[in-house]
């Protein structure tokens, strides 16, 4: 027994350093799923993604966090669905416009400072790290190196093509990574490398697109090419450095390929088979090339055709670096794929994506639930809701909603329940909604199947009427994000509490006022308000199986909010609520937070209230 209990103790302990992976996550911009030879692409030279895969594991069914940028970004920084985050849009977003039937909801306009990121878990377990190339989460007080990056190299997107670079910075990036990876060799790191390659503008060098004239898109397949050579140079220095047997490599991208015509020089490429592209929750949006190599622990030449999702590389770094998330951060919405790396089979689950949003590429807002081969999407301005089986329509061309209502109302039943339980944002009817304008760009243009064409140039013509109405629709409009200033954050550490068991809990991952098990415990903040104005009211709250339902009374000044708490499974499960709006001038304000009913064990978790203003 003495020796079991040891054994146990050790499997407790933090992996030495010799013993933890090197980490190198190469991360696309807008490279769509069939873009890669080894995906079946026959126009594109992809040689050294090609010799990856043969090297390592190719993922037949990897999907986004969302078909969109920053979204995809700040799941893969933080193992959390963008729903949860409030983080659901590009930044800064498309602005409401006549021609939209909903208005959207306020999203975050940066990755919060209270999210815990895998930079900051790895650097706290002893890894160097490193971003090279795009964060797309925030500018100044939210830059990388506010979220757990050591080295941090973020050159112009876009660059001059020549004989020493492409077109999108591909060489600096890489050569900044290389220097990271050889002042860290004998350390374990994380390297974490996000392009700008292949996004919109398309530039490459002059001889590589004449290289490639008999591409769908010339140029476009041009950058594809340097993008490879990019990830040879990277194998290379891994190789040389004789450390290739402890290093994890993993590539993937951000969403979807752009399939429609958003400036000159596209469609940049095509999803085929799948449908649509990047701002949609089809398929053609939603899947992603994922391959990864690592030599001794992963087979070569392996294929897993297991749906996975961004949000699982999260914990998979954290398993193979020997940390414990329920010690560190709180729970995540991925799951662990380290069992399909080892050629293991894992549990069934299902997937969920929640997209409030309206995309400059004609997405409209929807959430979507895949189980097994199922795919339900729900569309939120009519409520129709379509039903693909993916196993004999991976195009998504057959509605099966009307032939399969039992299973159609029991997926979407699934899809409400599990957005209520992240705290999702809804959007709203649109006041100012024009409905000519709405079939000009939505209705009279199925903007989701382009029609097959041999070439880009061939496509394009037909969508450019759609194209300057979409633009035109925005023309004057401003997006409706969380400001990165003005906003007043009551963080859990700074209240004073009025209790007998209610108290802050400080641990990394907790950073709460917890144990609120008796209802007539209380807490406050005297808040300076610095401007007069009006202010939304957040709240960051959590609650365990059966606890929710308690009612709160929060003080906001001359105004109360009564709220019911949301279960949202653990505790530490934090959702990010709107609970009203209010008026206040400059200068004192109280903010309390009062139950009135406890009807569980505890009333909730709550992490931080904060004031934004409108």
């Amino acid at each position: 027994m003495t020796r079991i209990a040891l054994a146990f103790l050790l499997l407790l302990l933090p992996l030495p350093a010799a013993d933890k992976p090197n980490i190198i996550l190469i991360f696309a911009d807008d490279l769509g799923i069939n873009d890669l030879g080894c995906y079946g692409r026959k126009d594109h030279r992809t040689p050294n993604l090609d010799k990856l895969a043969a090297q390592g594991m190719r993922f037949t069914c990897a999907y986004t966090a969302q078909p969109i940028c920053s979204p995809s970004r700040a799941a893969l920084m933080t193992g959390k669905h963008p729903a949860r985050l409030h983080l659901t849009n590009y930044l800064p977003g498309r602005a409401d416009a006549p021609s939209q039937k909903l208005r959207q909801p306020r999203i975050e306009g940066q990755l919060p400072l209270a999210e815990i990121t895998i930079a900051e878990l790895l650097h706290n377990a002893g890894y160097a790290t490193g971003l090279f190339g795009k964060w797309h989460l925030g500018g100044d007080g939210f830059s990388p190196k506010q979220q757990g990056f050591d080295t941090v190299f973020m050159p112009e997107a876009t660059s001059k093509p020549s004989t020493s670079e492409g077109g999108k910075s591909e060489h600096a990036i890489t050569e900044a990574a290389i220097k990271f990876i050889e002042s860290n060799k004998d350390r374990p790191f994380f390297c974490y490398v996000p392009h700008n390659n292949p996004h919109i503008p398309i530039t490459a060098k002059p001889e590589l697109i004449q290289n490639n004239s008999a591409a769908f898109h010339p140029a476009y397949a041009a950058m594809i090419e340097t993008l490879d050579d990019s990830v040879g140079l990277l194998m290379q220095k891994i190789e040389s450095l004789g450390i290739a047997e402890r290093t994890l490599i993993i590539f993937t991208s951000d969403n979807g390929g752009l399939h429609v015509l958003e400036s000159p020089g596209t469609p940049a490429t095509h999803n085929t088979p799948f449908r649509a592209g990047k701002g949609y929750l089809y398929e053609g949006g939603l899947r992603e090339p994922l391959i990864a190599r690592w030599p001794g622990k992963i087979q070569p030449g392996t294929t897993c055709d297991t749906p996975i999702v961004l949000t699982d590389l999260v914990p998979t770094f954290l398993e193979f670096a020997g940390i414990d998330p329920g010690k560190t951060c709180g729970p995540l919405d991925g799951s662990s794929i380290a069992r399909l790396l080892r050629g293991q089979p894992m549990p069934a689950r299902a997937h969920f994506w929640h997209f409030p949003n309206y995309t400059n590429q004609g997405g409209r807002p929807a959430s979507a639930m895949r189980d097994g081969d199922w795919k339900l999407i729900e569309h939120f301005e009519d409520r129709k809701c379509e039903l693909f089986n993916l196993a004999t329509d991976p195009s998504e061309k057959n509605d099966l909603a009307a032939t399969e209502p039992a299973r159609t109302t029991d997926m979407k039943s699934k899809l409400t329940a599990w957005r209520t339980g992240i705290g999702a944002q809804m959007p709203e009817p649109n006041p100012a909604f024009d409905p000519a304008l709405h079939k000009t760009i939505y209705s009279d243009v199925n903007s989701s199947d382009i029609p097959a064409a041999a070439t880009s140039v061939a496509i394009a013509p037909a969508w450019k009427a759609w194209r300057s109405a979409m633009n035109d629709a925005v023309k004057d409009s401003r997006p409706r994000i969380t400001p990165a200033k003005g906003i007043i954050n009551l963080p859990a550490s700074a209240a004073t509490v009025h209790a007998t068991k209610l108290r802050y809990e400080e641990q990394t991952f907790k950073n709460t006022l917890g144990f609120w098990v008796n209802k007539d415990d209380w807490a406050e903040w005297n808040v300076e308000v610095p401007a007069e104005g009006t202010y939304e009211v957040d709240i960051l709250q959590g609650c365990g199986k059966g606890s929710g339902g308690a009612e709160v009374e929060f003080t906001v000044g001359p105004a109360t909010f009564l709220v019911k708490v949301v279960e949202t499974g653990h505790f530490q499960n934090f959702i990010r609520r709107t609970i009203g709006t209010v008026k206040l001038p400059a200068g004192k304000t109280n903010v309390s937070v009062k139950p009135k009913t406890k009807p569980g064990g505890a009333v909730m978790d709550l992490r931080e209230v904060r004031l934004v203003p409108e």
